[in-house]
């Protein structure tokens, strides 16, 4: 088949018509961006002033002008965690692992990824993060660091690392510090510093409660000692005598046989004789 015969078979402008297709598929894949969830988006408009800091595109489906681009990052909460080698108030070396919770003011992450470049968690957050855990741990001796003192930290920290990145388009949620590592030999002389400590006071509650309850002890002894007294006091012969007739009369109701002398003993009270 000729050259001739191959022009003839073709549609005419069918070239053109292909280029225009290829162009405009092309310019479409250009235009079009989706940003996924949890993530935003920013214009970077490669004619104009750079990144658009007015508008921060959100979930889904969006066009825009084909020599532009679209810088897309995380707007949701996220976390880093590190590990810092940082000094306690006496100088000595303490190893702090940690974690903290961050997310991009939204409206704000054009100015952020402006003023900061895109990767602003390694140019912001990392040097606040690391400032403000030597500020804060270095307040603080080993012993302190080691055991009660953690949610304290944790929260001097979280204020420390928020007033270092106010008002740049940062927002730090919460802050853990989940170990702290001492020399072994520090970390052991702690231990049983802590251990006799729990042992002294384990003692001293089992010496109060003892103390407690001999007091609770002589404090009834003595109220009976008083009681005894008193009823003693109170038992004369004519209220023996009228205990004695009262038992008598309950005695002849009883069906059981027996035999009441209406009269008295050496004691002074009635004779009961019975089988029973």
């Amino acid at each position: 088949m000729s050259r001739n015969q191959v022009d003839m078979n073709f549609p005419k402008g069918g070239v053109f018509f292909i280029i225009v297709a290829v162009i405009g598929i092309f310019l479409f894949s250009k235009s079009t961006v989706t940003i996924g969830p949890g993530e935003g988006g920013v214009i970077f408009e490669s004619l104009g002033s750079g990144i658009d800091t007015e508008k921060t595109y959100g979930e889904g489906f969006h066009i825009m002008l084909p020599w532009n681009k679209m810088i897309v990052r995380k707007v949701r909460q996220q976390s880093i965690s590190d590990e810092m080698n940082v000094l306690s108030v006496n100088g000595l070396e303490v190893r702090v692992n940690g974690t903290i919770w961050y997310e991009p003011e939204f409206s704000n992450l054009g100015n952020l990824i402006k003023t900061k470049g895109e990767d602003y968690e390694r140019e912001l957050l990392d040097p606040a993060i690391n400032a403000a855990a030597r500020s804060v741990v270095g307040r603080y001796t080993p012993e302190q660091l080691y055991s009660s003192k953690r949610d304290v930290i944790e929260q001097e920290i979280l204020d420390e690392v928020q007033l270092i990145l106010k008002d740049q388009y940062l927002l730090v949620k919460r802050v853990l510090v989940e170990d702290v590592k001492l020399p072994a030999t520090i970390r052991t002389a702690i231990e049983t510093k802590l251990k006799q400590e729990q042992e002294s006071l384990e003692y001293e509650f089992r010496i109060s409660k003892a103390e407690k309850e001999a007091k609770r002890q002589k404090i009834d002894a003595e109220g009976k000692a008083v009681a005894n007294k008193i009823l003693s006091a109170s038992l004369t012969d004519k209220i023996l005598q009228e205990k004695g007739i009262d038992a008598t009369l309950q005695l002849a109701k009883s069906p059981n046989s027996k035999v009441v002398v209406i009269g008295s003993g050496k004691s002074g009270m009635p004779i009961i004789l019975g089988n029973q």
